[in-house]
């Protein structure tokens, strides 16, 4: 079984402690690295080659928005999950337009915390239903948002027609064995479309897709 390598990003010496013995006992994660402010993430990231980064968001210095932002826009960057509070939504959706592959919630329970870790790993995105729905909520109430989806839309037509099809699953929060099952696709062919719509969109990650097609106004996200 392939090692998982972590970089923990908190400011809270105790958050981290937790984590590592949490973590240490998952036979496929290893904890590579600690952080305690974004100001020290990009050091770590080039020192230890860590596949998953938990970032927490509030840090004295730079925070995990500002290092989740200048970690992501790297080539080859390590996958980001935000470590939160639910009453910060509209920063955590300011981290997944950054690149982050999702996010969970401080006092998610320790077996969640691994299993999602895993998913980012597998390219699935790592979105809580209730706090997602939360910052489609909050976006839908922002200024701007015609002028978003204007532009989401125009990004969406550069699609071909299948591409749009697996873009709008992934918008609704399909895996890609539902999204296969679903368009009576095999799951490579699926694999293929959505690394072309990574490609030709320029965009990150799945997470991303669903905020496009979010934006769009074609989908909520699942």
């Amino acid at each position: 079984m392939p090692v998982i390598r972590l970089l923990l990003v908190d400011d809270d010496p105790i958050v981290r402690a937790g984590l590592r013995l949490m973590l240490g006992g998952a036979p496929d994660l290893q904890v590579v690295g600690e952080a305690a402010d974004g100001a020290e993430v990009p050091a770590l990231v080039a020192a230890h080659a860590p596949d998953v980064v938990l970032m927490d968001i509030r840090m004295p210095g730079t925070d995990g928005l500002a290092a989740t932002e200048a970690l992501r826009a790297r080539p080859g960057a390590p996958e980001v999950i935000v470590l939160t509070t639910f009453n910060t939504d509209e920063h955590v959706l300011r981290a997944l337009r950054a690149g982050a592959a999702g996010f969970l919630l401080k006092d998610t329970p320790p077996q969640e915390i691994v299993t999602a870790i895993r998913k980012v790993m597998a390219g699935e995105p790592v979105l809580s239903p209730a706090v997602t729905q939360a910052l489609i909520d909050r976006v839908a109430g922002q200024t701007g948002v015609d002028s978003r989806a204007e532009a989401a839309r125009a990004r969406l037509a550069l699609l071909a027609g299948r591409e749009r099809e697996v873009a709008l699953a992934v918008g609704q929060g399909r895996s890609n064995a539902e999204i296969a099952r679903e368009l009576y696709l095999s799951l490579p062919t699926v694999k293929t479309h959505v690394s072309r719509i990574l490609t030709k969109l320029d965009l990150n990650n799945r997470v991303q897709i669903a905020l496009l097609v979010h934006d769009a106004g074609e989908s909520g996200l699942g």
